[in-house]
């Protein structure tokens, strides 16, 4: 009886451990982190980059009002992106040795995420969520200030890549510093850009006071030619008439000392009728026209 008795006890034993033993889960998937950007800078641009087209922006869009503009501060000349001369696409471009009154005025564009996390010229990581921005010609890096034409915002911006290399276009803005002064979604703006020197704090009043005095709707104009003698401009202006181009003039300014006559035409209603027009002139063989803004 005794035996049979510590059976059942042992059995009633057992079945309670069985009943508190826990359950075999099924273990949570591992977070998938999004994949780092592989940069092969020695393959063709191309192959390089996962994306073939540019142009897209972030899912949601950005807050840029909560991003602080670099400060102008002296730096070394880049190792990387300042070698002068340099070819891209057939074309050559020389690197200027002194910007101190580097003011200019153009077409700006944008880049974003194609680029994003790539290693821009000075072999720095391209970061759309600050403000930096690529140009054919300044010192890597530099800073400078681009102000919006169209509606007078601004924003400083650390130039630390090479570009654009679409014919006729000045900057190309990063993401953040496109939606900064009104650039992104449009694509391009008319755009006033001017160097800044560290430890000089008027060089933005300047440049504040400079566009203000700018019309209140800059008109963009395509520069066909400059030249000493009138006659030489009025013959190229009979030619652009000839091929019905559009509304063509002739401006003459002083430039130490001598007169020059440029042929312009214009004005034209937007950037998209200029890249149209300079693609129809340079099939006509008249060359590459040079954009000018209120100049």
């Amino acid at each position: 009886m005794r035996v049979r008795w510590f059976i059942v006890l042992a059995a009633l034993l057992l079945a309670a451990c069985a009943a508190r033993k826990p359950r075999p889960t099924t273990p949570l998937p591992e977070p998938q982190l999004p994949s780092p950007v592989v940069d092969d800078t020695r393959l063709p641009q191309a192959q390089r980059y996962r994306q073939q087209k540019d142009g897209e922006a972030p899912g949601a869009r950005m807050d840029v009002s909560t991003l602080v503009e670099p400060v102008p501060k002296a730096e070394a000349r880049a190792r990387y992106g300042n070698k002068s001369p340099y070819t891209v696409l057939g074309k050559s471009y020389r690197v200027l040795e002194h910007v101190d009154n580097y003011h200019e005025r153009g077409i700006a564009s944008w880049y974003g995420n194609k680029f994003h996390g790539y290693m821009t010229s000075s072999l720095e990581p391209y970061d759309m969520y600050q403000f930096s921005a690529a140009h054919k010609t300044l010192p890597l890096p530099s800073y400078v200030r681009v102000t919006n034409l169209e509606n007078r915002k601004s924003v400083v911006v650390r130039v630390n890549d090479r570009g654009p290399f679409h014919e006729n276009r000045l900057i190309d803005l990063s993401y953040a510093a496109a939606v900064r002064i009104g650039i992104w979604p449009k694509g391009t703006g008319l755009v006033d850009v001017q160097v800044l020197q560290p430890g000089r704090e008027h060089a933005a009043e300047n440049t504040s006071a400079t566009v203000q005095a700018a019309p209140l709707h800059a008109r963009i104009f395509l520069q066909l030619g400059a030249f000493s003698d009138r006659a030489n401009a009025q013959r190229m202006v009979e030619r652009i008439e000839r091929e019905r181009l559009g509304q063509v003039s002739i401006l003459t300014a002083r430039v130490e000392s001598r007169e020059v006559h440029r042929v312009r035409l214009g004005p034209l209603e937007s950037v998209d009728a200029a890249d149209l027009l300079i693609k129809r002139i340079k099939r006509l063989g008249l060359g590459m026209p040079r954009v000018a803004i209120d100049e």
